[in-house]
């Protein structure tokens, strides 16, 4: 059979799931936990060289550290996950304690104590060591999150839908966190109570989705240890998809990273006029730069996710289709601005919403591919590894998220980059880094997703995961 063939799989009535277990999956993962981690993302590089005094070598260093430990420590989590089969659920058990975890870890990642600023080497053992926990935190939260939906229905519109409710609000997050930090910072006082604030809405909504959740379709078999992620990995299949993972989570990350840099040490001094302005104002021309371009990026993210994405899946009716022709778009709006972005900022800001529109859709869309995987997996092993492959997952976007934070780092240190210079003390190579971390690199990553994309290798195993799926609707149902 080809993949347009016709076969029976589960209804969106035969699949559904309740408006609250809805609403939970969507605010756990993507509500005060994406708070968090669009602050982190968009502001905490900045933090750490400003507030604790870390140079930029050294944060890319421990960054470097903590995402490569990140990255190993997600399959492990993922086999661990099915080899347990605690009393509250395989999957839910993780809901209950993670979110307290990062409550705590934020507290202290946050912290500058005392102790630690008259020795760079306690600055950064301390820095690593709280953004280490952070990494595996959020491993153990996101794993089950992403394996629970798969085990709530098979109809791939119910699950669509589900991620689809969840995109929207973790752009709404990314918009209030990227855009409105340093107001919000200067309201609570810290980055350390506004991180706080945001954890207790995660534990809410953590415990809402255990309590809403429920592991129906669950085959029983050996747990296999490690051999669960030969399973994973022994299928070529798998490869190409793991390649889009890590350029996904590429592309995102440097999408709301870069951004922060860019109006800070770009658009901000193009802005000043040191001839008019007294320290004051040019000071309020710096928050003014960055509120205004993050803002038009985090409604770019916000639509995106909200608006086209469903129209895109809508439309194109798979998630393949919809990640090739949205990358497509971003590479051309991209390959526009890194040549053109700095004639006039309104323009950047509009032509950067555009690019953000099609674009920023990459990070939930990303999700529909894994569970295609789990699909796959399913069909050709015949076993349920739901939390291993979206830890394979996890794994491929701490890679994408080692490449993001070391990596732009480097860049930037290599041309000179010094946080202590301010905006107005940049030399020139530093300028042009910026400029090539916000366009150029992410162009270039969507072209790798598109070409993947355009040969994207389960599509055709399609019709045999539609059918396997019938009957598992149909054995459930009896």
């Amino acid at each position: 059979m080809d993949e347009n063939t016709a076969v029976k799989a589960p209804s969106k009535d035969e699949g559904k799931v309740s408006k609250a277990f809805t609403w939970f999956h969507a605010t756990s993962v993507n509500g005060g936990a994406m708070a968090i981690a669009a602050t982190i993302a968009s502001y905490f590089s900045l933090y750490a060289q400003e507030t604790i005094g870390i140079t930029a070598a050294q944060l890319a260093v421990i960054l470097l550290i903590c995402n490569i430990w990140d990255a190993i420590n997600d399959p492990l989590m993922g086999v661990l996950c099915e080899s347990t089969n605690p009393r509250w659920g395989k999957y839910r058990t993780w809901f209950i304690f993670t979110p307290i975890v990062l409550m705590v870890d934020m507290w202290f990642l946050f912290s500058n104590p005392s102790f630690i600023q008259a020795s760079p080497m306690a600055k950064c053992v301390w820095t690593c060591a709280w953004y280490m926990v952070y990494g595996m935190v959020v491993t153990a939260y996101t794993m089950p999150q992403m394996a629970i939906l798969p085990a709530m229905t098979l109809s791939d519109d119910v699950r669509n839908d589900v991620l689809t409710k969840g995109a929207g609000v973790c752009a709404l997050m990314f918009t209030i966190a990227s855009t409105f930090s340093t107001q919000l910072v200067q309201f609570f006082g810290s980055y350390r109570t506004l991180m706080v604030f945001y954890s207790v809405f995660a534990v809410i909504s953590f415990w809402g989705l255990y309590k809403t959740s429920e592991e129906k379709y669950m085959m029983k078999g050996e747990s296999g240890g490690l051999k669960q992620l030969v399973y994973v990995f022994r299928h070529k299949t798998v490869w190409p998809v793991l390649l889009v993972w890590v350029c996904a989570s590429v592309s995102y990350g440097f999408m709301f990273t870069s951004s922060v840099y860019y109006a800070q040490y770009i658009w901000a001094p193009l802005r000043v006029d040191f001839a008019t302005m007294d320290e004051a104002a040019i000071g309020d021309t710096i928050r003014g730069t960055i509120s205004t371009y993050m803002g038009f990026i985090s409604m770019g993210a916000l639509f995106s996710m909200m608006v086209l994405m469903p129209i895109f899946i809508k439309f194109f009716k798979s998630g393949w289709k919809t990640m090739l022709w949205s990358q497509i778009l971003t590479v051309a709006f991209y390959l526009i601005l890194f040549f053109t972005g700095r004639m006039n900022f309104m323009y950047c800001c509009v032509m950067s919403f555009l690019a953000t529109l099609v674009g920023a859709m990459v990070n939930a869309v990303v999700n529909i591919l894994v569970n295609d995987t789990i699909d796959y997996i399913l069909l050709k092993e015949g076993k349920q590894l739901n939390a291993v492959v979206s830890a394979v997952k996890g794994f491929a976007q701490k890679c994408g998220n080692t490449l993001v934070n070391s990596g732009m780092l480097a860049i930037l240190a290599l041309a000179k980059f010094d946080a202590q210079l301010g905006p107005f003390g940049q030399p020139e190579s530093a300028v042009e880094a910026t400029n090539m971390v916000r366009f150029l690199i992410p162009a270039i990553v969507s072209g790798i997703i598109i070409i993947v994309m355009i040969f994207y290798p389960i599509r055709k195993y399609f019709p045999e995961i539609a059918e396997m799926k019938a009957k598992m609707a149909a054995e459930h149902n009896q």
